[in-house]
């Protein structure tokens, strides 16, 4: 039983100033137990501090007092954080916005490559996601404050290989680690099988241990040795050298407050005919349209959304998923969008000194034949009436999103031009492709003025395509649709 640990011992493992993988994603599987006691030490010792945090989609539950790194928020305890994503905790999104910790940020799908390319002893990862986004350091090569900047770190390189453009994510090593699985046996050994969703645990699990780091995951329960299914075994006992039995306040399966939801994992299947259908509003305006690209047999992704699903056919890490996405091998893409300019370039990462991340979006966006970007026209409350097939606007929001120019790229046209991707921008009241000759309006909602509502709204004057239509009635009736996708 040498491996089996207290929280609170765990602590001395931790040393100021060292680089720490922090495990989680979002709302799921963050190690609830060892932040809350890394948060009483520092509270209580000022120990440990000045962490170098590394992490996904950083965990979180949007809420000031709430879960994931919201329990470090406290001044000193983070020094910098190397992530996707640093949304889901309001207080560490403030701190990067505002350059009190520094700041950098990488597509989802490279974090994943990079924690086996460090696990494996390589230099980095070489690839072209991330090419003429924020993240090309033409632009600004992945830092996303200015302390980032000062600290004259190189994240990411440009280089020519036979002839092509690409990117270079450096390797760095990383000194411990603190992340979740399900159950543990006495020798190590992890399960992740009542895990809503598999993150990078194994692979951060990896990247630690061969690196001489130290590796402590935090558990619901822990059996004997031989007592867990081997099949279900994702971390062998050998890359683990500290388990931590959580108490269950801490070990939540989700953060909507839930210890355990079958459905998220396949122990039963949910009867969807009973959940209520969402009201006809704005936002269900733009999935019914979105709804009209997907293809039968089609593969595609329907944006991040909190990561789980309901009534999962299969679960995969999320570094294998991106592995499928990076190939190309989907057939559609359905995202959300900020700001969109006159080159049809995207932002979802960076709006005024609030900085995001772009989690898995530039991986996406980047490898799929068809990506459709979707969200109001307008940004802020919207008053409309909608029904008989009709839209109207009554009192539009104040923000433009269609903007003379993104403030971040998160989404490359010029990527999009050379690769040939469809490309479409989906609004409750106005349908765009991105075409040779730019951003091209080719569908408008019953009942909108072309002039008031829509040209009138943005900072730049689109392409009107000479076949503008009005868009599919059905989509503005508060009754089902009834697509049929096999005759597309």
């Amino acid at each position: 039983m040498g491996k089996i640990i207290s929280s609170a011992n765990v602590i001395s493992l931790i040393r100021d100033n060292s680089v720490i993988g922090i495990g989680g994603f979002g709302g799921f599987s963050a190690p609830d137990e060892i932040l809350c006691e890394m948060a009483k030490s520092f509270s209580a010792h000022g120990s440990p501090k000045g962490l170098h945090v590394v992490s996904g989609v950083s965990p979180g539950d949007l809420r000031e007092e709430g879960y994931g790194l919201s329990i470090i928020k406290a001044p000193g305890i983070i020094s910098s954080i190397y992530a996707a994503h640093v949304g889901m905790s309001p207080a560490i999104g403030r701190a990067v916005s505002g350059s009190e910790i520094a700041g950098y940020t990488v597509p989802l799908g490279v974090y994943g490559e990079l924690l086996r390319a460090i696990a494996a002893g390589k230099p980095g990862v070489m690839t072209k996601v991330g090419l003429h986004t924020f993240c090309d350091p033409r632009l600004e090569g992945c830092l996303m404050n200015r302390l980032a900047e000062e600290s004259g770190r190189e994240v990411v390189s440009l280089i020519d290989f036979e002839g092509e453009e690409y990117l270079f994510y450096r390797s760095f090593p990383i000194d411990v680690c603190i992340i979740r699985g399900s159950y543990a046996d006495e020798y190590g050994n992890i399960s992740l099988e009542e895990e809503a969703l598999y993150s990078e645990q194994a692979a951060m699990a990896a990247a630690v241990h061969n690196g001489g780091g130290t590796v402590i995951v935090q558990v619901k329960n822990v059996f004997k040795r031989g007592a867990l299914d081997p099949r279900r075994v994702a971390i062998p006992g050998a890359l683990v050298d500290y388990v931590v039995q959580a108490k269950p306040e801490n070990h939540l399966q989700c953060y909507d407050g839930s210890l355990f939801r079958p459905e998220l994992i396949g122990d039963v299947r949910m009867q969807l005919d009973m959940v209520p259908p969402m009201a006809l509003s704005p936002r269900k305006i733009c999935g019914r349209r979105a709804a009209l690209e997907i293809k039968a047999g089609g593969l595609v992704n329907l944006g991040i959304g909190l990561g789980a699903a309901v009534n999962p056919d299969a679960i995969l890490s999320i570094t294998d998923n991106f592995d499928i996405y990076d190939g190309g091998a989907l057939d559609a893409a359905f995202l959300g969008m900020g700001e969109v300019d006159e080159a049809g370039n995207v932002n979802v990462s960076k709006f005024g000194s609030r900085c995001t991340g772009p989690g898995g979006f530039i991986n996406i966006t980047q490898s799929t034949r068809k990506v459709c970007f979707l969200g109001t026209f307008t940004a802020g409350p919207i008053e409309c009436r909608i029904g008989g097939g009709r839209l109207e606007i009554e009192r539009d929001a104040p923000g433009i999103k269609f903007k003379k120019h993104v403030q971040q790229v998160t989404f490359s046209s010029l990527c999009a031009a050379e690769k040939g991707q469809q490309v479409l921008y989906i609004t409750e009241r106005a349908v765009f492709r991105l075409e040779k000759e730019g951003v091209t309006l080719t569908e408008i909602a019953p009942g909108v003025d072309l002039e008031r509502d829509i040209l009138a709204r943005m900072e730049f004057r689109p392409r009107v395509s000479d076949g503008l239509r009005l868009m599919d009635e059905r989509i503005f009736h508060d009754k089902k649709m009834k697509i049929s996708f096999e005759n597309q």
